[in-house]
This record gives structure tokens, C-alpha cells and sequence, in this order.
């Protein structure tokens, strides 16, 4: 097989971006014609690897994997950990190079851990396409939905109207080794240094395992601890369901804004009764839609056409972008949204 590289995504303005999906549908009405098995003559394997099974960010990425395989008639599935442990996703990803799969996606909770067992899976000649891992090195492609510094930075652009720019303020990362998210967070912290000097992080980074008991423990216990905090920064999905639930159980609604990642189907209570207040996200199952595309591309010998420019013909990644530097297996796509209460129920997941 021939060996490319992996695609990040550039973040878009607030309210722009992801449309209004039907019945939890990738809108394929623009998908490119020729990666079916029809088309290519091949009927190949691909396992999509996730952070950890069981949650609704990868139910919705599932969605998508399992809409391309039918789409497409490729051999698809999506597997994950039972709790995020990237010991537990090093077993599966080794599981999936004894059984030959022609490519793995792969969403990494540690791209130090994987990086080995990628590796030994290309030295077999498979096919390594990764989503939120900008710094992973052996993969053919990394593709992300946005700029991971953009995307936090809007996160605190919200933030710092919603405290007046003042206080104390917490953050999350699934893990401390989880390079996308603690991106965001960099950006968010970089961006709140430089428009918000009123603002400080009250203590290191939470990690919560993307888990939202793991988020309502380590937030409480932090807001014990440091009770002059009155915003929130979430990167991992769960931080909006576990911040909210704390919010809403002492009575802080107007006191301790929030600002992160989410999805509607999750933080929509939440976002509704106005314990938080912003929640961003891209559409999972476009992004595994997606690595799966760029993994057939690679398969059937089409690497010329991966790169800066590339159409995938689904929304948020019809023009793909490298930045300025980077190598050009790093693509960018344009594909998050921003959501409060007022726009939410455009978005059925």
C-alpha cells in the first residue's frame, strides 16, 4: 500500500458551519463518486478506533462509519475501549493488525501510546488515517475539522463576555496526553492572556478521562477548593453535562459560566434551563465519514490528490487546508458550530 499522511480541520465563525442533519444523516449529497467499492473494484477493511465506546460523541461517529458502509459497500466498524484507557485502545489497534485490516482510523486518547503500535501497523502495510492528533507521527494522514488554537480561543472569546472578563477560571482535558484537546485549551489560555488580563487559570488542567462523573467529581472538588472561580472551560464532550449538573445542584446558574465542548443530545437540558450557556462542537459522524473516505483515497493509490485544496464533498471539509509550516499530511477542515439555547434545536444529536 502506499503511505501518505494525516489531516487537522480549520474552526469556522460562531453559528457558521455544520448543517441541520436529517434523522442523524451525513448529507452525502455532494460526496465524491468514486471510492465505492463498485468504482474500485476492492472491497476493503477499515476499523475506525475511538477514545472509548458507549458515549454519544462516538454513538454519533458510529452513525457515520456505519452510513459509509452502506453508502459505499466497504467492509466497515467502529470499535473502542470500554473506558477511556489507552492501554485498553493499544490492544484493540494490535487485535486489528493480527486480523489484516487494510486501514484503521483512529482517534487517539494518547498519541504517545499509540504512536509504536501505529507504527508496527504501516510497517504491515496498513493504512493509519487519525483524527485529534496533530503531533502523531505515524499515521498517513491526520485529519481534524478545524484549527484546534481557533477553536479554543472562541471558546474564551464566550467566556470572557460571559464573566466580564474577570475571575477565576477552570479547565478540562480528557487526558493531559490528548494533544487536540489541550490544544483548545492552549488557545483558550493564550487568547485569555491577550484580551482578558483580568482572567487566570485557578489550577492546572482537570483531567476527567471523558467522563462526565470523572468531570461533576473533579469540578466540584476543584470549586471547593478555589470557590472565587466563576467560569469553565470544557474540552472533552462530557465537561458540558458534568458542569451543568454541578451548576444546577448548588444554585451557581448566573455565577459560574461555562464554555466548552458538547453536544445538544447531552448539554441540551442544561443549555435550556441556562445552568450553561455556549457549547461547541463539529458533527462526529461527518469526521468518521470522512477518515474513511480519506482511507479509501489512500488505498486505491489516489495520495496525489490528498492534500491542501482536497474536496471531500461533505460539509465543513470541502476544501481542505495545511498550515503555514506544517507538513502536508496535516489538513484542516472548516467544520465547527457554536450553540446556545436560542439555535440548539437546529441540531438533532
Amino acid at each position: 500500500m502506499r503511505k501518505t499522511l494525516l489531516a487537522l480541520a480549520t474552526g469556522l465563525s460562531l453559528f457558521a458551519g455544520l448543517p441541520a442533519m436529517a434523522d442523524g444523516v451525513v448529507d452525502t449529497s455532494q460526496l465524491r463518486k468514486d471510492i465505492t467499492s463498485a468504482a474500485t473494484g476492492k472491497k476493503f477493511s477499515i476499523a475506525t478506533v475511538v477514545k472509548v465506546d458507549g458515549i454519544a460523541w462516538f454513538d454519533r461517529m458510529r452513525d457515520g462509519v456505519k452510513q459509509f458502509g452502506t453508502d459505499t459497500g466497504m467492509d466497515v466498524w467502529q470499535v473502542g475501549p470500554s473506558q477511556a484507557d489507552a492501554a485498553a485502545q493499544v490492544q484493540l489497534v494490535e487485535n486489528l493488525i493480527a486480523q489484516g485490516v487494510d486501514a484503521i482510523c483512529i482517534v487517539p486518547f494518547s498519541v504517545e501510546a499509540v504512536e509504536p503500535v501505529l507504527k508496527k501497523a504501516r510497517d504491515r502495510g496498513i493504512v493509519v488515517i487519525a483524527h485529534e492528533a496533530s503531533n502523531l507521527k505515524n499515521a498517513d494522514y491526520v485529519l481534524e475539522a478545524f484549527d484546534n488554537k481557533a477553536y479554543g480561543a472562541k471558546l474564551m472569546e464566550v467566556l470572557g463576555k460571559q464573566t466580564g472578563g474577570k475571575g477565576k477560571y477552570l479547565a478540562t482535558v480528557g487526558s493531559l496526553t490528548s494533544q487536540s484537546q489541550n490544544e483548545w485549551i492552549d488557545g483558550a489560555i493564550a487568547y485569555q492572556k491577550e484580551h482578558f488580563p483580568g482572567m487566570a487559570l485557578a489550577t492546572q488542567r482537570l483531567e476527567t478521562y471523558d467522563d462526565a462523573n470523572t468531570d461533576y467529581n473533579r469540578l466540584s472538588e476543584a470549586l471547593t477548593t478555589y470557590p472565587e472561580v466563576n467560569g469553565i472551560i470544557g474540552g472533552p464532550m462530557p465537561t458540558s453535562a458534568g458542569a451543568g449538573r454541578l451548576i444546577a445542584e448548588r444554585g451557581l446558574k448566573g455565577k459560574v459560566f461555562f464554555s466548552g465542548t458538547g453536544l445538544p443530545s447531552v448539554a441540551g437540558k442544561y443549555l435550556q434551563d441556562g445552568d450553561i450557556q455556549y457549547i461547541q462542537f463539529w458533527d462526529p459522524a461527518v469526521a468518521g465519514y470522512a477518515m474513511n473516505e480519506l482511507a479509501v483515497l489512500a488505498l486505491t493509490g489516489k495520495t496525489d490528490e490528498i492534500k491542501a485544496g482536497l474536496n471531500l464533498g461533505l460539509k465543513g471539509y470541502e476544501k481542505l487546508t495545511t498550515p503555514a509550516g506544517a507538513a502536508p499530511n496535516l489538513l484542516y477542515g472548516q467544520g465547527w458550530v457554536g450553540v446556545t439555547k436560542d439555535n440548539m434545536d437546529q441540531y438533532k444529536f
